[in-house]
């Protein structure tokens, strides 16, 4: 990753499943970005390099397999124990009135955040993700079944099968519609493939995802009132339109952006447009008060 023109160092952290990897680029109001499984925090370089001028990013390497550190063979790999990492990784770092920006299995995991640890959190961006009973979405959901079946031996298989670079363009293509460079692909996947420990704790991840998590966050943002940006790929085979408006509907204070020409990772396909409007959504949240929910979408 890259911003402002020059290498990132990585840092780390020490919360109470571990240690977090994490990229801390520029100064300013802070930016904190979660991504989902199978990629790491490489999938918001992009992002990152356009706003790290004006911005404080901190970009974590979550425990959800494209992570180099293996998590403590205790550690809480649930969606709630990650959401807790991240929460932790946040008074660790001592931040505050935070813009959390979730992708995937990232924009769950915000959910969480904002459910049950709020308090360092001045708005939320959520782009393409699980949400209520989508968590995982049903084409993703045979992970779930095979991880609590298998457990590290399903994930050992995807990791072989992922040895391949055909195979990991061919995931790719399901989320993204931009050619992703080599380099990219060895620094997601690379871990997966290489470290047993990692594979053991996506898999105990995998095995506790549940719909239940997603939807009892869900109770909560009626009473989440800080500002929230929902921007969403309309090329996604994945998350539908039909979420991003029941978000919108449930959160009292969201603005809804179509990104048209992106799947569901738009911090990859449409890296540009995400960087202005989480820019635009950071200015007007501090210019004025919100005068009520806002939409700008159109999909199916």
């Amino acid at each position: 990753m890259r911003g402002s023109g020059a290498a990132v160092e990585i840092e780390e952290a020490r919360v109470d499943g571990g240690v977090i990897r994490y990229r801390d680029v520029g100064t300013g109001p802070v930016l904190f970005f979660v991504h989902g499984i199978l990629v790491n925090g490489t999938l918001w370089r992009h992002v990152v390099s356009q706003l790290s001028g004006r911005f404080r990013c901190i970009v974590p390497d979550l425990p959800l397999g494209g992570h180099s550190v293996p998590m403590r063979s205790g550690a809480d790999m649930s969606p709630p124990g990650v959401a807790r990492m991240v929460a932790e990784l946040m008074r660790e770092l001592d931040v505050r009135d935070v813009t959390l920006v979730g992708n995937d299995t990232g924009g769950a995991i915000c959910q969480l955040v904002v459910s049950g640890h709020p308090e360092r959190i001045g708005r939320l961006v959520l782009t393409n993700c699980d949400a209520y009973e989508a968590f995982f979405p049903t084409l993703l959901k045979p992970f779930t079944y095979l991880a609590r079946l298998f457990g590290t031996r399903f994930v050992d298989f995807l990791a072989w099968t992922l040895r391949a670079r055909l195979a990991q363009r061919a995931l790719v293509a399901t989320v993204s519609l931009r050619h992703v460079d080599d380099g990219t692909l060895d620094a997601n996947m690379g871990p997966l493939i290489q470290e047993p420990g990692v594979r053991r704790d996506l898999a105990r991840f995998l095995a506790s995802v549940s719909s239940r998590y997603t939807l009892q966050a869900a109770r909560s943002f009626p009473h989440f009132d800080r500002p929230v940006l929902i921007a969403w790929g309309l090329k996604d085979f994945f998350f539908s339109p039909r979420l991003a408006l029941r978000l919108q509907h449930d959160f009292p204070n969201a603005r809804l952006e179509a990104v048209p020409g992106s799947r569901a990772f738009v911090p990859e396909d449409r890296p540009g447009q995400l960087a202005q409007l989480v820019q635009e959504f950071f200015d007007e949240s501090r210019s004025r008060p919100s005068d009520g929910s806002q939409e700008r979408f159109s999909g199916d």
